[in-house]
């Protein structure tokens, strides 16, 4: 099944003919006790640095805890590390699989900042202690490659979305089809304010994608458009200043979103999912929201 698509006519498949895959059942997430702006690597930390409110992002951060909590997910938390401000971010240093047997693998990050680097190794000896069999892309073919917030795995099958441009290379898309044994359908991004593939792509079921549409090449919505059955579009400002692409739908039906996207969340209530909306306004100050804050791992 190893196959990188970069274009919707070499798409010669439709989700049903995918291999199903389970649902995570557990969700990581690192506390923000060291979490700050402390440089610039995304446009979204520009007027920010050492302007965060810990005691806020604090209760921000335990009330989204909480929430995956009450929906009956194990939540395994790790301690932050000194000097690692965005490893709260826990999206980003990996990639986690289970594979037709059962076995659980991860494939860990290549970060593209400097700054972030050192976060990779923290959550690769979690991964250890849970038994997931580490694997690692070639660094000297392979020059960034930033996890779950460029890689996304359709809801329930043995399909990835990868997004590149930015923190994330195309070559390491080669590698990690090959290694995982699944196609990967690669979409370019084009704006550096969308730098993630998780701030501009919400995959929220096996039918239904939230998107901001503009952060895509034409070849990328074409593709987006061929393999959902329903696509709902983000308006600029509730995408760029509210982060409203950056949800998380970890059931297919229960979706989590920064607060106050009135027109995201009333176009998910017609679609039938429920909204549960959380204050992030802390964490978007570093260029993350609800997405970026966890690990859905099985």
């Amino acid at each position: 099944m190893a196959n990188v698509i970069t274009s919707a006519k070499d798409i010669n498949f439709t989700i049903s003919d995918l291999p199903t895959m389970p649902a995570p059942s557990r969700v990581l997430m690192v506390k923000p006790t060291y979490f700050d702006v402390e440089y610039v690597i995304n446009p979204h930390m520009e007027g920010h640095v050492g302007g965060v409110d810990k005691m806020q992002a604090k209760n921000e951060w335990e009330h989204l805890r909480d929430g995956y909590k009450e929906l009956g997910f194990n939540v395994h938390v790790l301690e932050g590390q000194k000097g690692l401000p965005d490893m709260v971010f826990c999206a980003n240093q990996s990639l986690p699989y289970i594979d037709e047997n059962g076995v659980r693998k991860v494939i860990m990050s290549i970060m593209h900042s400097d700054q972030r680097k050192n976060e990779v190794s923290h959550i690769e000896k979690f991964y250890e202690e849970l038994g997931y069999k580490i694997m690692y892309l070639n660094s000297d073919k392979v020059d960034d490659f930033e996890g779950m917030g460029d890689g996304l795995w359709h809801f329930k099958r043995r399909l990835l979305w990868g997004g590149y441009g930015y923190p994330s290379s195309l070559k390491a898309y080669e590698q990690i089809s090959e290694k995982l044994d699944v196609p990967v359908i690669t979409l370019e991004l084009k704006s550096e304010s969308f730098y993630h593939l998780d701030t501009c792509l919400s995959i929220l079921n096996e039918k239904t994608a939230l998107i901001y549409a503009d952060a895509f090449t034409d070849e990328g919505l074409e593709m987006i458009h061929k393999l959902f059955d329903t696509v709902i579009e983000a308006t600029s400002y509730e995408a760029e200043k509210l982060f409203a692409v950056n949800a998380g739908c970890p059931d297919g039906k229960n979706v989590f979103i920064q607060q106050g996207c009135t027109d995201v969340t009333q176009k998910l209530r017609d679609a039938k999912f429920s909204v549960h909306e959380f204050s992030t306004y802390e964490f978007i100050k570093s260029g993350g929201s609800v997405f970026c804050m966890k690990m859905m791992l099985w």
